[in-house]
């Protein structure tokens, strides 16, 4: 049962700030270490704080191993009085962005660099999906099939005959998102994409086809969480947290997966922000596929569950759109880099309040939301996360 939003604490005196990127690669023979010390590197240089004042430390990555949080720490030369290791997947920033603003509230630390990263080798990335459940090992290899691919299209399936989705409605938020990505200078798809190269391409596992597919990368994104006073003083804009919310393992009633767990919390999380969904300027989804892109809409509160296909044929999704939706392109444009395609969304959404996204900045976009989706287990993603941000005060 959700808890009424008097009870949820604001984030009041904290700013998300410092949004980095690492341009991402499509394979990469350096290491996941590599990847995540040019994101605290890039920390330090944009911010102007010495890395060794990072006081705070949470780390996501599939392919640091086996190295870990605290073992980095010495490898970078941090000195820090709070750590996380953050293991959640598409989930991973908005879990760290609570946990760490919860902890600078608290005043266990002052300033937390917050980093995921990823290396992408030739065969890395089946290596990672060959381990990433037991559970679903145990469940599809049986019948030979493995990997998120399979899953994801027995919940589509499922999603699309339950709700008549047809491919060409989810089409239209892939090539919206292609759209965006054509601005974006650290997208690796930069090849326009129409509606109908998405209804020939290729498939995969029906009735998922190639550009229903993240393309994983290597690359690094990272941001810092501190109080107001601290970023003022060393002269950052910053982004204020007005609302997030956090489920793991929601609906277990469905058979297969409908909904996510921002059902659950919705109301709270609008409550807690003290405004309603028309009243976002943007909007960022965990985009490993299409069809969770549709159930997010629905389950964050822009249409109602079953609607997802009449809203997207009623609303533009590129930046200059009625709904500007994935503005940097979204993973199936720029390119899943692991455990960091879940902060691209948080990234972007922190650069699009502060006025600082550059090509790819909705004009007057002051409120934005972003949201996290993670943990595939068979039939359904365990983790799912929201946050709403805001660059005004």
């Amino acid at each position: 049962m959700a808890k009424p939003a008097s009870r949820r604490t604001p984030y009041d005196g904290v700013v998300i700030t410092t949004p980095v990127t690492i341009p991402y690669q499509r394979y990469s023979i350096e290491s996941a270490q590599w990847w995540i010390g040019r994101a605290l590197r890039a920390l330090a240089d944009a911010s102007g704080i010495a890395a060794r004042d990072f006081d705070g430390f949470c780390l996501s990555s599939f392919t640091v191993g086996p190295d870990t949080a605290i073992g980095l720490t010495q490898h970078f030369g941090l000195s820090v009085r709070w750590l996380d290791t953050i293991p959640l997947g598409g989930a991973s920033a908005i879990a760290a962005l609570r946990r760490a603003a919860r902890a600078v509230q608290a005043g266990d630390c002052d300033v937390v660099a917050c980093v995921a990263g990823d290396t992408n080798h030739v065969d890395s990335f089946r290596r990672t999906l060959e381990n990433f459940s037991r559970f679903a090992q145990d469940a599809v290899y049986p019948y030979g099939a493995g990997g998120a691919n399979a899953s994801f299209a027995m919940i589509a399936r499922h999603y699309m005959k339950r709700f008549g989705v047809g491919r060409e409605d989810l089409g239209r938020i892939a090539v919206a998102q292609r759209a965006n990505a054509l601005n974006n200078p650290h997208a690796l798809m930069k090849t326009p994409l129409t509606v109908e190269q998405y209804m020939a391409a290729r498939p995969i596992a029906d009735p998922i086809h190639l550009y229903d597919c993240v393309m994983p990368c290597a690359g690094a994104e990272a941001f810092l969480v501190m109080r107001e006073e601290t970023a003022a003083a060393a002269g950052l804009k910053g982004a204020k947290i007005l609302a997030s919310i956090e489920r793991h393992n929601a609906r277990i009633d469905d058979v297969v997966q409908n909904h996510g767990g921002w059902v659950a919390d919705i109301d709270d999380l609008y409550a807690m922000a003290g405004l309603r969904p028309d009243a976002l300027d943007f909007v960022q989804t965990y985009d490993d596929y299409p069809v969770i892109v549709m159930m997010q809409l629905e389950d964050l509160g822009f249409c109602a569950k079953g609607e997802g296909a009449a809203f997207v044929r009623a609303h533009d999704l590129t930046i200059g759109g009625d709904f500007p939706h994935n503005t940097s392109g979204g993973q199936l444009s720029v390119g899943q880099a692991g455990a960091a395609g879940a902060y691209l969304g948080v990234t972007e959404a922190i650069r699009q309040v502060l006025g600082s996204a550059g090509p790819t900045q909705v004009a007057g976009a002051r409120t934005g939301l972003a949201s996290g989706f993670g943990m595939i287990n068979y039939d359904r993603g365990l983790s799912s996360g929201a946050v709403i941000v805001s660059g005004d005060g």
